[in-house]
């Protein structure tokens, strides 16, 4: 699990290493106007909250950093992925059983649910992907190409010439 969460992390990184801190900051993409540097913070911020919280098992995903700089600085959101990829590498295996507590504000206020680490850790990965294909978009109307023809995919998800009828 560890290594797949970091393979596709690493996916992140290769993407900042081949932009501009112009174009991983515009913001000017119809129809949210959100960057690639706000996607990359989010999705940071989600792992950075669980490994806040697992200390005394209380993970709240509301409790986002929101750092700017992160947003809108390659090397502050490389920096930020490097942290949380140290801190995955130190997720031992026997960690993934780990009780916690999940929290979050689902739109109708703060709900609690109960985790193992390992679920926690699934539902930041499924939703970094999730966030990345937003960027894929994002990235196809600046007119920029992706460094890797995985990025944003989900290893479930049929693509074009892998479509099977059934």
């Amino acid at each position: 699990m560890i290594p797949a969460i970091i393979q596709n992390l690493n996916r992140g990184i290769n993407l900042l290493n081949s932009i501009s801190d112009d174009a991983y900051a515009n913001n000017s993409t119809a129809p949210y106007y959100s960057s690639i540097g706000i996607h990359m913070r989010h999705i940071l911020d989600v792992f950075s909250c669980i490994f806040d919280g697992l200390e005394t098992g209380q993970i709240d995903l509301s409790a986002r950093e929101r750092n700017q700089l992160a947003e809108t600085k390659i090397s502050v959101g490389l920096d930020y992925f490097e942290a949380v990829i140290a801190q995955l590498e130190k997720v031992e295996f026997e960690d993934l059983d780990m009780a916690v507590q999940v929290k979050d504000d689902l739109g109708l206020g703060m709900i609690t649910a109960n985790y193992t680490l390992a679920a926690a850790l699934i539902q930041a990965h499924s939703h970094a992907i999730h966030h990345f294909a937003s960027i894929g978009y994002i990235i196809s109307q600046m007119g920029i190409n992706l460094p890797d023809g995985d990025f944003g995919y989900n290893p479930t998800t049929p693509r074009g010439d892998k479509i099977q009828n059934n």
